[in-house]
């Protein structure tokens, strides 16, 4: 798997043959929707297959939902393939909320899937982010 380098701390990707990984950081707000729909767009548009992870992320309100199914929907109107990768309830009820399931099709991670190595990191039991 090769990992595309770029110098955001709220955004990995991984590519390897068709799939694609785009794993998400941080708060899902206007602000960073702004920020990261360029290379979304980009990776909608060249992905086989598109799997955005928001195991880690720490907040995600209407506007970032909206830049997901918009995400979704690019992908799966051309053919390819999208996963949702999504374990907190909380933003599975906001999906659910909002009747974007059935676009969005979240889905537990696999085993052995988990998130990438780099990019920020949560205390254990605490939702905050690591001192260290």
């Amino acid at each position: 798997m090769q990992l595309i380098p770029r110098h955001d701390p709220h955004l990995v990707v991984r590519s390897t043959g068709g799939l694609t990984v785009a794993v998400l950081h941080g708060e899902l707000d206007l602000v960073l929707v702004r920020h990261l729909r360029p290379e979304l767009d980009a990776l909608v548009r060249e992905s086989a297959a598109l799997t955005v992870d928001i195991r880690r992320l720490t907040f995600c309100d209407a506007t970032g939902l909206g830049l997901l199914a918009h995400c979704a929907g690019r992908v799966q109107a051309r053919g390819a393939r999208w996963r949702l990768i999504c374990d907190q309830p909380w933003i599975l009820r906001l999906i659910r909320l909002t009747a974007l399931g059935e676009l969005l099709r979240p889905e537990a991670a696999a085993p052995g899937d988990r998130p990438a190595a780099t990019g920020p990191r949560e205390r254990p039991g605490s939702g905050l982010p690591s001192q260290g």
